[in-house]
């Protein structure tokens, strides 16, 4: 293990606690909002009610990208301590400290002041060791800097695909960390050995550094990777443990490619989203030069960073460095339209993804150091109900507000705040209502009272 990495794992009564949205004066309390300027006297506080769980966890050198892994622990799982598995990659100071690392996450208790609840007494953290949350990790040093690593299964075995700041795309098997994070024996003998494995396959042929990177849900073992040069790389896998990229890149965009998500359902055809705030939808069977099949140009004001894709339905949602959140109809796509659109964040969207349990939910984060959380399903249309002032201050980047309040889309379920420079959010599929985030602060792993 390096020595830069401190890690730890610490529970929601932690003096760095959450900071979510209610305000504290001297003799009562007001809800929160974002962009309102408190008073001399007041204070943000946390309102831990509004959590079911709440976790920290520091690693030292900051991790901007993670993702879930899957595990064989049950699907749906509801009961208390939890335990999920990460994989995250770091951003030191210094290149040559970069890892990747493979994180077990365990004794993940409920809040203590779940308040109502029948078993609190038995969930309540008395300060003993069985009563602490647990971390596990093995680390795999990384050449340069982890821009954004994303997981799969392939066969038996787990993979994790990572984009350097070095500009070359690195392929991970993590058989031997997770046995390390299970096995106390094994943890032993890897820490004592300082063991790290090697990538298993690695790609330069982007030559420039990139962020897009995507395992397809559909097909396993084929990869998409986009770089800040405007290409993105189809990946497919060959015997023995290779891939082959077609070196011809699919070509449309103008400038860096952001993000890339293959379809759920479609097993060739993906989107991607860019610095020249064009969202495009491409069909792989077709040669690389004429695979663009449809584009909306000015999705976003400015460079469009995030894209998710529904799993249920034909909805793709972005985030903007204008702040704004849209939501797509693939079905409706060559029109240019948007189907909702809202804007509540302060600064650019980092992260944005789609609750893989509830189709009409999806959670975003933000530069302005928020996570919110959405539901479509409510009941009003937002188009009919806004003013002409309104509409026009959403669409040129300026809040909806005009008269010194904040005004809150009904559809907008909740706030967490408690991280600085949020760079990235993931939903556990296994663990309902789950998220977790990282930022430069480190990471949270919640699930509120709202979903």
């Amino acid at each position: 293990m390096a020595d830069e990495q401190c890690l730890e794992l610490v529970g929601e009564d932690s003096d760095d606690n959450c900071d979510q949205t209610e305000g504290r004066r001297t003799s009562e309390s007001n809800v929160y909002l974002p962009g309102r300027q408190l008073d001399e006297n007041e204070e943000l506080v946390c309102d831990e009610s509004a959590y079911i769980m709440y976790h920290q966890a520091q690693t030292g050198a900051p991790c901007l990208s993670f993702d879930v892994l899957q595990d064989e622990l049950g699907e749906s799982r509801q009961d208390f301590p939890m335990t999920c598995y990460i994989v995250c990659g770091t951003q030191a100071e210094r290149t040559h400290v970069n890892n990747v690392i493979v994180m077990k996450m365990s004794n993940l208790k409920k809040t203590s002041k779940d308040s109502g609840s029948e078993d609190d007494d038995d969930e309540s953290d008395d300060g003993t060791e069985d009563n602490k949350p647990d971390l596990e990790v093995a680390m795999m040093k990384h050449m340069g800097g982890v821009n954004r690593i994303r997981t799969a299964t392939y066969g038996n075995k787990y993979l994790a695909a990572s984009w350097s700041e070095r500009g070359k795309v690195f392929i991970w098997d993590l058989t031997r960390p997770l046995h390390a994070v299970n096995d106390p024996s094994v943890m032993s003998t890897y820490t004592r050995k300082q063991e790290s494995p090697a990538p298993v396959f690695s790609f330069k042929g982007h030559q420039v550094e990139g962020f897009a990177l995507d395992w397809s849900p559909t097909v396993p073992g084929q990869l998409l990777t986009g770089d800040c040069n405007k290409n993105i790389h189809l990946w497919r896998p060959e015997e023995g443990g290779s891939w082959q990229i077609d070196q011809r890149p699919f070509s449309g965009h103008s400038a860096s490619v952001e993000d890339i998500q293959w379809s759920p359902n479609e097993k060739t055809v993906f989107a991607s989203c860019s610095v020249d705030k064009s969202i495009r939808i491409w069909d792989i069977r077709a040669s690389p030069s004429k695979a663009c099949m449809l584009t909306t140009q000015e999705a976003h004001t400015r460079d469009v960073n995030v894209i998710s894709w529904n799993k249920k339905e034909p909805f793709i949602v972005s985030g903007g460095d204008d702040g704004m959140i849209k939501v797509w109809d693939v079905r409706q796509f060559k029109d240019e339209k948007y189907v909702a659109c809202f804007k509540h964040h302060m600064a650019p969207i980092s992260s944005i993804e789609w609750n893989p349990n509830d189709s009409s939910v999806f959670a975003s984060a933000g530069s302005d150091n928020q996570i919110t959380m959405w539901d479509l399903a409510v009941e009003k249309d937002m188009e009919q109900e806004m003013t002409d002032s309104q509409r026009a201050g959403a669409e040129s980047g300026a809040g909806a507000a005009t008269s010194g309040e904040l005004d809150v889309p009904p559809q907008l379920l909740f706030i967490h705040q408690g991280q600085t420079d949020i760079k990235e959010l993931h939903w556990h599929s296994q663990m309902p209502g789950v998220i977790i985030s990282t930022a430069h602060s480190g990471f949270n792993i919640f699930r509120t009272i709202s979903v």
